[in-house]
């Protein structure tokens, strides 16, 4: 649910807007909350025009003509969804998709970003501490839980405080240097560095980690941070000129991933980079290949996969995980997944709805983002035509069906569901 009673209350007694809310006994906010706020509680919501969501709905869900709001994830074609496209087009339903709708500037304005980050990092926390304890070797980070046992994010960060003191105190053993790379800088990567700079660390430039000597004398109570951005990832096929930003984001199938390069130095890495079958993968199966033929056992440990794009990025996400099973060990000469920590190759954590493992926090975030766009969609008539239908360009840019059919910036995505 995209709205906590709050903001339930606000629509009523500001807009005199009428929210009819599912049950449910698993939802952070409790229907009776919802019901003192003035919202109606029942499992019926044929007499909404509107329906909200924050995930995928089951085909068996949608009814004819509806407005629907959620992240569909279908606009790079993802095939596990196209039957639920198809099922909305049928219906003759209008889709709009969050994570398309934009300012004027291009920027995203409605997004879970900083907490799929806060809450990946502190789940790859803990799964690093779990793989090493299993390894046998103990460090401050078995003290780590998985977010979704502390009761909110200021309880998590001081868990994390907490441990970084031990990790000062204490040092890191053989462990050391422990070092932990992300990849990207955006809303996500940002999250996920908000709970490591909680930690005692230093940071380093990509170009550094060749330098392992030095590393190693460094001091063995802090861990080393390494953010890289596309222009460390990538490289030109021709390896003539340099980097340009600009021509791989045009042009990325003349770029190829260096990232291999990096793997044996890093003991996690958290994966927050935007990524679209366009563009090369950052971690492939060859590379985790030979990595694991080649050192006994290498360095890495944990991928924490925030992105979650199946087989994308990160090749070996081969599937997507819950929080109450949030992590697989991927064999890299089977290409097989077992649940849990142990195995031979790097535990991968794919949570795909991380935000709900901090749901007052994240609930609370997205409402308020999205409550400034609701009376129009609300009173949105879809009488009209798609060019006359008086939405505001930051929605209307990211309507993807509008009454079962695509909207020109879509019509790409015909293809998907023929």
């Amino acid at each position: 649910m995209p709205l906590t009673p709050k903001h339930v209350f606000n629509l009523k007694t500001m807009h005199r807007i009428q929210t009819v809310i599912q049950p449910s006994s698993i939802r952070i906010f409790k229907d009776e909350e919802y019901v003192k706020a003035g919202a109606v509680v029942q499992e019926d919501l044929s007499s909404c025009s509107v329906v909200l969501g924050v995930k995928e709905m089951p085909h068996s869900f949608f009814l004819p003509s509806k407005f629907y709001l959620f992240f569909s994830h279908t606009t790079k074609g993802q095939s596990q969804n196209m039957p639920m496209l198809g099922r909305l087009a049928e219906l003759g339903c209008t889709l709009l998709d969050y994570e398309k709708a934009v300012d004027r500037t291009g920027r995203r304005i409605l997004f879970f970003g900083r907490y799929a980050g806060l809450a990946g990092m502190i789940d790859t926390l803990w799964a690093l501490g779990r793989r090493l304890e299993w390894e046998g070797i103990r460090t401050p980070l078995q003290r780590m839980k998985p977010t979704h046992q502390y009761r909110s994010l200021a309880e998590a960060k001081s868990a994390v405080l907490e441990i970084g003191q031990l990790i000062r105190q204490y040092g890191l053993s053989s462990l050391h240097p422990l070092v932990i790379g992300f990849s990207g800088y955006g809303h996500v990567s940002s999250g996920a560095q908000e709970i490591f700079n909680l930690l005692p660390h230093r940071e380093l430039p990509p170009s550094q980690l060749t330098e392992w000597e030095s590393i190693e004398k460094g001091p063995p109570n802090e861990l080393i941070k390494v953010v890289f951005h596309e222009e460390d990832l990538m490289r030109r096929r021709d390896d003539r000129r340099p980097f340009d930003l600009q021509e791989y984001y045009d042009h990325p199938d003349q770029y190829e991933s260096r990232f291999e390069f990096f793997l044996p130095y890093l003991t996690a890495l958290v994966n927050a980079i935007y990524w679209s079958p366009r563009y090369p993968r950052l971690v492939t199966r060859t590379a985790l290949k030979k990595l694991y033929d080649l050192h006994h056992p290498p360095r890495l440990r944990v991928i924490g996969d925030i992105t979650c794009d199946i087989e994308g990025s990160i090749e070996c996400t081969l599937r997507s995980t819950q929080p109450d099973d949030p992590v697989f060990v991927y064999d890299p000469f089977s290409h097989t997944v077992q649940s849990g920590v142990e195995g031979n190759g790097p535990v991968v954590l794919a949570v795909d709805n991380l935000p709900c493992e901090l749901p007052r926090a994240s609930s609370r975030y997205f409402g308020n983002a999205l409550m400034p766009y609701l009376p129009e969609i609300a009173g949105v008539r879809l009488d009209a035509d798609f060019e006359n239908c008086r939405l505001s360009p930051e929605i209307k840019g990211a309507i993807i069906l509008y009454k079962g059919r695509f909207t020109p910036p879509y019509r790409y995505m015909e293809s998907f569901i023929q």
